[in-house]
C-alpha cells in the first residue's frame, strides 16, 4: 500500500508542490533560520492538504477491502 500511495502522489505531482514549498519556506525564513522540525511543522498541514481526494478514496477502499478479506481470520 505504501508503494502504491507513494505512486499515485508522484503521479498527482503532490511530491513536486511539497518539495517546491519547502524551498519557498527555507528561502522564507533563510537557511540558517530553519531547523528540520520548523520545516516538518511548516508543510505538514499543507502536506494532507494537498493531498488529492481521488488518492484519498482509493486507498481507503483498498485498505477496506484488505480488512474484509482479512476479518475472518
Amino acid at each position: 500500500m505504501k508503494d502504491l500511495l507513494r505512486a499515485k502522489l508522484i503521479e498527482c505531482g503532490w511530491k513536486d508542490q511539497l518539495k517546491a514549498h519547502c524551498k519557498d519556506v527555507i528561502n522564507e525564513k533563510g537557511l540558517e533560520h530553519v531547523t528540520v522540525d520548523d520545516l516538518v511543522a511548516e508543510i505538514t498541514p499543507k502536506g494532507r492538504a494537498l493531498v488529492p481526494d481521488s488518492v484519498k478514496k482509493e486507498l481507503l477502499q483498498r485498505i477496506r477491502a484488505f480488512l474484509a478479506q482479512h476479518a475472518s481470520l
